[in-house]
């Protein structure tokens, strides 16, 4: 199916998605820091054609307008608002890192409208080091230049690469993310508990976000509701274990919810 980019408006913001298509159904689907929402093409690949994922670009990453503000009700407003202009009813919810928080905290604060949680390798206390997002190069002549100025980075943030009047920069502004990392940090056990629908939290074992024992804690104070995925990656697991995320997915998704 081919991919369609599409727009709706948010408090006088334009806010961006990629439908990935198909006639599954639907999984709405939240990127990190330092991504958008093309970093989900290799997921809603595997996952189609039984389901069809729809990724937004968060405010102030990839198409989507930068905003005032970064702070939680904002984020979560926009999670509420692409829903509504989805025009779904209860849908599964998948979100990483930041869009991880984001999609908790929409499923408890909007309950009736999710069904089925994933959260991908953030914990219910976030502890932001914004350290490397202020070492990130403003712009590099080339995408090569940029590339390379990563390192070992590179693929990680390789889909937010734009070119520029100067050179290559990035789709998120530097400032705007430190901003939202400052606004993230804290402690949000209460939105964790508060989530009523069945969970699958996902950790990368070389995670450096989210520790094994957090994790074991999120599970426990919600016995019975959630469960612990553990696959061999870092802290972007959907891109250092592809297949076993997308089976992990597909298996917890075709659950009875």
């Amino acid at each position: 199916m081919p991919v369609v980019r599409d727009f709706f408006a948010v408090g006088g913001r334009r806010l961006s998605y990629l439908d990935f298509g198909g006639s599954g159904t639907p999984l709405l689907a939240l990127h990190g820091h330092y991504n958008e929402a093309s970093a989900f093409a290799p997921l809603a690949q595997a996952l189609a054609p039984r389901w069809r994922v729809i990724a937004l670009d968060q405010r102030g990453h990839g198409a989507s307008d930068r905003a005032e503000s970064y702070e939680r009700d904002g984020y979560v407003a926009d999670v509420a608002a692409f829903h509504r202009h989805l025009g779904f009813g209860p849908v599964a919810v998948l979100g990483h890192s930041l869009g991880g928080v984001n999609a908790y905290q929409y499923a408890a604060r909007h309950a009736d409208q999710v069904c089925a949680l994933i959260v991908e390798d953030i914990g219910a206390i976030v502890d932001s080091d914004w350290s490397f997002t202020t070492s990130l190069p403003r712009h590099a002549p080339t995408r090569d230049a940029l590339a390379s100025a990563l390192g070992a980075a590179a693929p990680y943030l390789e889909c937010s690469f734009r070119p520029s009047e100067d050179g290559w920069g990035f789709s998120f502004d530097i400032d705007d993310t430190v901003a939202s990392q400052k606004a993230v940090s804290g402690d949000h056990w209460k939105d964790w508990v508060s989530v009523g629908c069945p969970t699958l939290l996902i950790r990368g074992t070389r995670s450096d976000e989210l520790a094994a024992a957090h994790a074991r804690e999120m599970i426990a104070r919600r016995a019975g509701q959630a469960r612990l995925a553990e696959l061999p990656a870092g802290h972007v697991v959907h891109h250092d274990a592809q297949v076993q995320f997308a089976a992990a997915v597909s298996a917890f998704l075709s659950e009875p919810h």
